[in-house]
């Protein structure tokens, strides 16, 4: 059926629930293009024709048009969607993104996500005094200031502001400044200790 291509690029999206970030599916968008120029090509051989008196075409030819929007925006979602799961990403894990989850981005979307997190950077640097005022902190209201984590590989040493040095060990816990753990939390170094 016309313009199938681009409704399983989304169809996949969707059933990648929760946020994951499927592969980047280059060969299938391709073959999206590709229907699509052949759809307008043939497009503009008949509306030649119906000019020339062959009226029979015109619902052929809307039926094409039909299709060449249906993947327009088909692809245009998929893209979309994949950008507003990577800029979550950035939120959840920081400026250096896993291996695992570059290995399923595209060179343009790798290129997209340092140019957002050098915008957000830049941003978080310009508010908050000198020191600017990091906004991937605190994503959820703390219900207290300090927090009990278990460290679940080493990582070393580890300074908190008042120029305390930890040396964080695997399987040890600390009880730290809620935001000083935040980021180690979500890279997977640190878990919070729920009593």
């Amino acid at each position: 059926m016309a313009a199938e291509r681009g409704m399983e690029l989304v169809r996949e999206l969707h059933r990648a629930a929760g946020g994951h970030l499927p592969p980047f599916r280059t060969e299938e968008l391709r073959q999206a293009l590709e229907e699509m120029r052949a759809l307008y090509e043939r497009n503009q051989a008949d509306v030649s024709e119906a000019k020339a008196g062959r009226t029979d075409l015109i619902f052929l030819i809307r039926f094409r048009h039909c299709c060449l929007l249906r993947n327009q925006r088909c692809l245009l979602a998929y893209l979309y969607d994949r950008l507003l799961r990577i800029r979550a990403l950035r939120w959840e894990y920081g400026s250096v993104l896993p291996n695992t989850i570059q290995f399923h981005m595209s060179a343009e979307e790798v290129e997209w996500f340092n140019r957002y997190k050098k915008s957000l950077a830049t941003y978080m640097r310009s508010v908050g005094g000198e020191e600017g005022l990091d906004l991937t902190q605190d994503i959820k209201p703390p219900k207290s200031l300090y927090i009990e984590v278990r460290c679940l590989r080493d990582h070393g040493e580890f300074e908190i502001d008042d120029g305390t040095t930890i040396l964080l060990k695997k399987n040890s816990q600390h009880f730290l400044p809620r935001w000083k753990c935040e980021q180690l939390i979500r890279q997977g170094i640190l878990e919070h200790v729920l009593s």
